[in-house]
């Protein structure tokens, strides 16, 4: 419940009340692994890094997002997961005004969607696609926008 409360906590722009909630989230790696939640709820912490750095970018703290984001992808992740972490380390790189990090992270990202055609992966694109406008006069960026463009018509 937690995790999800530092969720809205971000869309409210409550970045103290988000950082108390994700850290109250991260007590679940304290139990002893006996807890059982009636197998509905799968919820181990696996996610929290993700969870955390989505929150941080969400509130605009990109230097924070970044820490938890690299936390994450140090972790085995799915496609799709890998995906949304890479994806919002492109934003990190928007935020920075860092076109190799934007570029370096969004062709992975790319490519990862054409093995997958995920939506949700296409969604993700699409988002920083949103964001890229700070960057356009740069022909990378430019190019990479085109691409997004391009996978987004044929999804």
């Amino acid at each position: 419940m937690a995790a999800v409360q530092a969720e809205a906590y971000a869309a409210m722009g409550d970045i103290d009340a988000c950082t108390r909630a994700l850290d109250e989230a991260e007590k679940v790696h304290s139990f002893d692994g006996h807890s059982h939640n009636g197998g509905w709820l799968r919820f181990d912490g696996s996610r929290l890094p993700e969870e955390r750095g989505a929150c941080y970018l969400q509130l605009g703290r990109p230097d924070l997002a970044e820490d938890a984001l690299t936390a994450a992808l140090a972790q085995p992740l799915s496609l799709r997961r890998r995906a949304a972490v890479l994806s919002d380390l492109a934003v990190v790189g928007v935020h920075r005004r860092d076109v190799d990090q934007v570029v370096h992270y969004a062709e992975t990202v790319i490519i990862l969607a054409g093995q997958s055609n995920s939506g949700f992966i296409g969604k993700k694109l699409d988002g920083l696609r949103g964001r890229l406008a700070p960057l356009m006069s740069d022909g990378r960026v430019s190019d990479l926008d085109h691409r997004i463009a391009a996978l987004s018509r044929t999804a």
